[in-house]
């Protein structure tokens, strides 16, 4: 599991005014790393989960018209071929998904290094 804070109080993480409902974490891998990320909501907000304050200061419009967010991704199983690119503020994240390459402005801080 990374440095996820959560709320001792209810089980859900800080700064959930952020996200949408979600009952559970699902498990996606981010260039090779596992990561626990709030399922039923975007990408985007998966990432400020996972680093707010990287996220939440970085250069992003959150509405798909700056392609700042843009990353690759295939699913579980997928082979390398399968890569497809996706705007992380458009795509909601499903339990298995594979994110291959980020964007340079996308900044997951210790997230991928810890």
């Amino acid at each position: 599991m990374t440095d996820q804070s959560l709320d001792d109080d209810c089980g859900q993480p800080m700064g959930d005014e952020l996200l949408d409902p979600f009952e559970k974490l699902v498990q996606i891998t981010i260039l090779g790393r596992v990561v626990n990320v709030p399922e039923k909501n975007r990408l985007l907000r998966c990432f400020q989960y996972l680093s707010i304050n990287t996220i939440s200061y970085g250069d992003f419009c959150w509405n798909g018209e700056c392609t700042n967010c843009q990353i690759w991704y295939r699913m579980e199983g997928q082979g390398e071929e399968s890569d497809r690119p996706a705007l992380s503020c458009r795509l909601e994240c499903q339990e298995g998904m594979e994110i291959t390459k980020l964007s340079r402005f996308i900044d997951l801080g210790k997230v991928l290094t810890a």
